[in-house]
């Protein structure tokens, strides 16, 4: 009989997450409420950040920190194509119009010497994406919006426990969304937070996440509390519960332990692969950071590996080991194709990495018996 199915991803949580969960439950306050507020207190001080606003996905964080930013039509905003599409949606949602600029081969995050290029008179904001984990030249990326007058959204879904020159992304910048799904670096299950230094920001996106109503439920329905309220602007619904934050909080606390294992597991990869011709590794950049390996990507070389990426992810399937793909490019979905007249050649490095690229099997719970076994299959298909 054939070995498990291993997926590409698996969530780590611990007896006390779930007992947590179990107790919020049986609490009766299962949305927002005193667990939130925990959470919220407990990553605004782990990112060293004046505020921190945990919400239900990072797509609802990019949306709502895009519309407090308030956009006009016409206004741009540059990001790269090889990212989830949540990060070009938001943008086009809050009244923007994605710019694209193509991504350094090497590191898969957006070149950023090309976004010189592309700024404009209408652009207002850069969102770029620390891919996989790996952050962008912050220094850089910051300095240009400084000399351009811009905002700086990053899209740091990818990134919590990232590290650039010593500071952690998010305890420094400008504004920043993560992300706590499943096959994240923690989870609340679905979940995010917007991260920022800008009170104004902060505040609006507060009001934005629960219909514009001035002040939270727990703050009303609590004994000192007053259910009154007022709505001083139309708001969305994109608050975090309670039963989220319940997992949170025991998950950040293993956050650390979770990146030194991925780190251990993504260094095994580079390592037994090196030598292989079939897979292009993911590159290093010089300045000083660390990696949170959120996902660890690799390139097929089709010629030398005799198949296409799906050809090897459907070898894969067959042998019980589950691959992810992050990302195809955005820009050449049909929608982005027909409504911004995106078409293929217009970003060559972004697609060749979105027709080779492969998320391994990378999680916590990984055993070095599981990390041999996708070698040894890798290497069944490839002999």
């Amino acid at each position: 009989m054939s070995e498990e199915f291993l997926p590409f991803s698996r969530p780590s949580i611990n007896r006390a997450a779930i007992d947590e969960v179990v107790a919020c439950l049986e609490s009766g306050w299962i949305t927002t409420g005193p667990r939130v507020a925990q959470f919220t207190e407990n990553l605004r001080e782990y990112f060293s950040a004046p505020f921190v606003l945990p919400l239900s996905s990072a797509t609802a964080g990019l949306h709502l920190a895009l519309l407090a930013l308030d956009l006009q039509p016409g206004d741009e905003v540059i990001t790269t194509p090889l990212t989830f599409v949540a990060t070009l949606n938001t943008i086009i949602l809050a009244g923007g119009k994605p710019v694209l600029v193509d991504i350094d081969p090497h590191t898969l995050n957006m070149d950023l010497n090309q976004v010189a290029d592309a700024i404009t008179e209408k652009t207002k904001v850069i969102v770029p994406v620390h891919f996989a984990g790996l952050p962008v030249d912050m220094d850089v990326l910051y300095q240009l919006a400084q000399v351009h007058h811009l905002r700086v959204l990053e899209d740091a879904a990818h990134a919590i426990g990232t590290v650039y020159k010593g500071k952690r992304i998010g305890s420094f910048g400008d504004t920043q969304v993560f992300s706590f799904h499943p096959n994240k670096n923690i989870t609340t299950g679905e979940g995010g937070c917007v991260v920022t230094t800008d009170a104004e920001l902060a505040k609006k996106v507060g009001l934005l996440r629960f219909h514009g109503i001035d002040r939270e439920a727990w703050n009303r329905y609590g004994k000192s509390g007053n259910q009154d309220y007022e709505i001083v602007l139309p708001g969305l619904k994109y608050n975090m519960m309670d039963i989220q934050a319940a997992l949170g909080l025991h998950q950040l606390q293993e956050l650390e332990s979770f990146i030194a294992r991925r780190t251990e597991l993504a260094e095994r990869y580079q390592e037994a692969l090196a030598d292989w011709p079939q897979w292009q590794l993911p590159g290093t950049p010089a300045f000083a950071h660390r990696h949170a390996w959120h996902i660890y990507t690799p390139l097929i070389n089709e010629q030398a590996a005799h198949m296409s990426r799906d050809e090897f992810m459907q070898k894969m399937k067959e042998k019980n080991i589950g691959t992810g793909l992050h990302y195809r490019a955005a820009h050449l979905y049909p929608y982005y194709r027909e409504e911004f007249g995106f078409k293929p050649g217009d970003f060559p490095y972004a697609e060749s990495a979105g027709e080779r690229i492969v998320s391994l099997p990378l999680f916590p719970t990984m055993t070095d018996a599981q990390h041999d076994r996708v070698l040894d299959v890798m290497y069944s298909i490839f002999n």
